[in-house]
C-alpha cells in the first residue's frame, strides 16, 4: 500500500528545498477550487506556513459561482491564506484593446495567462515562488495553455496522474465535492475538460499507468500528445 505520509513529507521536502535554493520567504499559487490546486495547496502549505493561494475569477459565471465558493471553503479547510483578484475587467479591456475577430483558443487562453500574470505579479513582490498545478495526465495531453497555468517555478504534483491526485486528496480527508464535480479549467460556461478532449482522465490514466487502452481512446491520446510535444519543452533555438 503506498505510504501517502511518507510521500507527503518527502515533497513537503521537495518544496522546501526549492526555496532554500531561491532564497523565497513564500510561495503563491492559484486556488481554482478544483482537485489539482487543492492538494498543492496542502503540500506548499505542509513545506511553508507563508503560502498563499490566489482566487481569480476571469470571465466566467462559474468562476464566481462554484469556483469561488469552493475555493474559499479549501483555504478555510486547510489554514491557507487566500485573496482574491478579479481579473474579469482586465480581460475585457484586452479584448476590446486587441480588436475584435478573437475566437477559439485565441480567447480561451487569455484567461489563464492574465492569471499567471497576476500570480507572478505578487511572487515579484513579496519574493515568493509560483506553485505549478498541472498534473500528469495533463502534462502528457497537452492540456493546458503554454505561458499560462503550464508556466511555474517548481511543480509538487506534476508527476502524479489525476487518479493519483483523487487517491492522495482521499488520504489527505478533503472535502467531498473536489470528487464529485467534473474536472474543469474553468475557461467558459459548461466547459469540461473530458468533453473537450474527448477521452476520460480514466483511460488516459489506464494508459499512462499500464500502457493499456482501446484503439479509440489510444488514438486519441497519442494524436494530443504528437501535437502538444512544443508545450513540454523550451523553445527552439537555431544551433547554427
Amino acid at each position: 500500500m503506498r505510504d501517502y505520509e511518507a510521500e507527503a513529507a518527502r515533497r513537503a521536502e521537495f518544496v522546501r528545498g526549492v526555496m532554500r535554493s531561491a532564497g523565497a520567504d513564500g510561495i503563491v499559487y492559484g486556488n481554482s477550487g478544483g482537485k489539482d490546486s487543492a492538494l498543492v495547496g496542502i503540500l506548499c502549505k505542509m513545506a511553508c506556513e507563508n503560502t498563499v493561494g490566489l482566487i481569480m475569477p476571469c470571465g466566467s459565471k462559474r468562476n464566481y459561482g462554484e469556483d469561488k465558493a469552493d475555493a474559499e471553503r479549501l483555504a478555510e479547510r486547510f489554514g491557507i491564506a487566500a485573496r482574491v483578484i478579479d481579473l474579469s475587467g482586465v480581460r475585457d479591456e484586452f479584448i476590446r484593446t486587441a480588436g475584435a475577430g478573437l475566437g477559439g483558443a485565441a480567447l480561451a487562453n487569455i484567461a489563464p495567462r492574465l492569471r499567471m500574470t497576476a500570480l507572478y505579479a505578487v511572487a515579484a513582490n513579496e519574493n515568493r515562488l509560483v506553485a505549478g498545478t498541472g498534473n500528469r495526465s495533463e502534462g502528457y495531453m497537452g492540456y493546458f495553455t503554454k505561458w499560462g497555468d503550464g508556466a511555474c517555478d517548481f511543480n509538487p504534483v506534476g508527476d502524479l496522474t489525476v487518479t493519483e491526485i483523487y487517491e492522495f486528496l482521499r488520504y489527505l480527508d478533503a472535502p467531498g465535492f473536489l470528487f464529485d464535480k467534473a474536472p474543469s479549467a474553468g475557461l467558459f460556461d459548461g466547459q469540461t475538460d473530458e468533453d473537450e478532449m474527448g477521452v476520460s482522465y480514466a483511460a488516459i490514466d489506464r494508459y499512462l499507468l499500464t500502457g493499456t487502452a482501446d484503439e479509440r481512446d489510444k488514438a486519441i491520446i497519442q494524436t494530443f500528445h504528437r501535437a502538444s510535444g512544443h508545450k513540454r519543452g523550451l523553445p527552439v533555438v537555431y544551433g547554427g
